[in-house]
């Protein structure tokens, strides 16, 4: 029989924080409720992804439009009820690339407080970038002395080295190219050609040697001893169609391993379908069909400059980072 007081003080002892972290994006707006486990684990109370395209329009006009803001905030009213319903102790809420690029990210900020009573920071590419690596660290693989993590948004791609010193990934560099999924496919329009293809994917592989020159100066990157470490609606999309998956499971994609050359094998089948055929794959469905052909070069570009043979797929990254650095606040 248990002894009684023991049970006391269990029943007694402090219920662990609960999380919030909100990620809103160009294309997709995400929420994840955690509370801290036991070494450092962290255990999901809630999720919720919605795509709302907020940063449609937003290369052309400068400006966030109207409709984009109505559905942005729909999507956050259904998040703001979950983090009460969760009864969330803290919560951080960030927008990233269409918010640092619209001149009127002010009046959605303000918004967003008055409507879904939510506090929205609009953060920098270097926080993005720092969270992000944050968020996927633990997934660098042990055989390895870091990884280069790419995360492939709607207005932009993190690429950032994360080299391992001393048991701690540590950023060795960062850039942020401000180009993803949707501001490529606004550029471009609907990709139906080769040599269309060719010519956004020649632009992205120009701007990452750019960003790989800079990084030469930091030191050597050695591809046999990196492996490429991938975040995003691309490419955990592309690797539950390598997987073979029916439909997009998280649990099956998230910290997997691929070989580059099936992903790239991939990558060039979907180019050859139309929109229709790509939208019949169940892990990419009608609302990805168009935006993963800019997510297609934009992933074969990453690969031309850092040809590494291996790649580990991440369905984790900023509100992950996010919801580790709440954890170590509140154990202060």
């Amino acid at each position: 029989m248990e002894n009684p007081g023991k049970r006391r003080r269990r029943r007694g002892r402090r219920a662990p924080p609960v999380l919030a972290a909100l990620d809103l994006g160009t294309n997709n707006c995400r929420l994840l409720i955690a509370s801290p486990g036991p070494n450092g684990a962290m255990r999901i109370v809630d999720s919720f992804s919605r795509v709302v395209r907020l940063g449609e329009g937003v290369v052309g006009t400068g400006l966030l439009s109207e409709a984009a803001m109505d559905r942005t905030v729909a999507a956050l009213k259904v998040c703001a009820a979950r983090i009460d319903k969760a009864k969330v102790d803290h919560v951080r809420a960030v927008a990233t690339e269409a918010c640092r690029q619209a001149a009127n990210a002010p009046a959605l900020v303000e918004r967003v407080a008055r409507e879904a009573g939510i506090a929205l920071s609009v953060i920098s590419s270097a926080e993005e970038a720092r969270l992000a690596a944050l968020g996927c660290a633990p997934l660098i693989g042990e055989e390895f002395d870091g990884a280069l993590v790419f995360d492939i948004g709607g207005g932009s791609t993190e690429v950032i080295w994360l080299k391992r010193e001393n048991g701690k990934a540590l950023i060795t560099h960062f850039a942020s190219v401000p180009l993803g999924v949707m501001t490529l496919s606004e550029s471009n329009g609907e990709i139906g050609d080769a040599a269309r293809y060719a010519a956004m994917h020649a632009d992205m592989r120009a701007r990452f040697a750019a960003v790989r020159r800079d990084m030469e100066r930091k030191g050597g990157f050695d591809e046999a001893r990196h492996h490429l470490l991938g975040t995003s609606g691309t490419v955990t999309t592309l690797a539950g169609v390598v997987l073979k998956l029916p439909r997009y499971v998280r649990a099956k994609v998230d910290a997997s391993w691929h070989d580059c050359a099936d992903v790239l094998k991939l990558t060039g089948e979907l180019i050859a379908m139309d929109r229709k055929g790509r939208g019949q794959i169940g892990c990419i469905g009608p609302e990805r069909a168009d935006l993963i052909v800019p997510g297609c070069a934009i992933f074969t570009a990453i690969h031309d400059i850092w040809p590494c043979t291996r790649l580990r797929v991440a369905d984790r990254g900023l509100r992950e980072g996010i919801l580790r650095e709440l954890m170590a606040e509140a154990r202060r």
